[in-house]
């Protein structure tokens, strides 16, 4: 049992990686023009308290994206578990800062997970074609669950921190693939919460 469960999450992996990696752009110059960027949650800080360098690089990613003319709209999607913890509002903080308008930014309460974040987008946001923002190792997932549900996306891939990563990252992506295969097509897992639609501003 044991070599089937890695033969299986091995494939998994596979799968949702050769499936997606024409859609994992790394230079902006290279995006193609669309209104709408889906930018995925992550705490701003660091468990030590200090900055943390996946946030920070996602929202330069962001912020070129709209500088550059590839992006008119973002829906900032992330956890918003407490009144002490707040992804999406901690986004448009550091948007905001980089000189990105109030008016070109829609937060999203409900992206406690990379599926509600990217079914939301288009079920409550109406978007059919998003560029999303995050690092290299989760894009992957990001556009395989964009894939299954008819969304048209890319995704500009934010800088990874120089240092090398944690290997509990890979790890916990490497199965957060094979669980992203089971939840889309065995599981039928849904987003936690859907609700009214929330048409984006023209």
């Amino acid at each position: 049992m044991p070599v089937v469960v890695a033969v299986m999450t091995a494939l998994a992996n596979w799968w949702v990686i050769k499936s997606t990696e024409d859609k994992v752009i790394d230079d902006v110059n290279r995006v193609p023009v669309r209104q709408v960027a889906l930018v995925l949650g992550t705490s701003h800080k660091l468990r030590n308290g200090s900055a943390n360098p996946f946030f920070e690089n996602r929202m330069k990613a962001a912020a070129a994206l709209y500088h550059n003319g590839k992006v008119s709209h973002f829906i900032l999607s992330g956890d918003n578990r407490s009144i002490y913890y707040n992804e999406p509002m901690e986004m448009k903080k550091a948007l905001v800062k980089m000189a990105v308008p109030d008016s070109a930014i829609t937060l999203d309460y409900a992206g406690l997970r990379t599926l509600d974040s990217i079914v939301r987008s288009k079920e409550i946001f109406g978007q059919e074609n998003i560029t999303i923002v995050t690092q290299p190792f989760h894009s992957y997932r990001a556009l395989f669950i964009s894939r299954f549900y008819h969304i048209d996306a890319v995704a500009l891939v934010a800088a990874e921190p120089n240092q090398e990563l944690p290997f509990n990252v890979y790890i916990r992506e490497y199965f957060a693939r094979t669980k992203a295969v089971l939840d889309l097509y065995v599981l039928n897992t849904a987003p936690r919460h859907l609700g009214d639609k929330e048409p984006l501003p023209q």
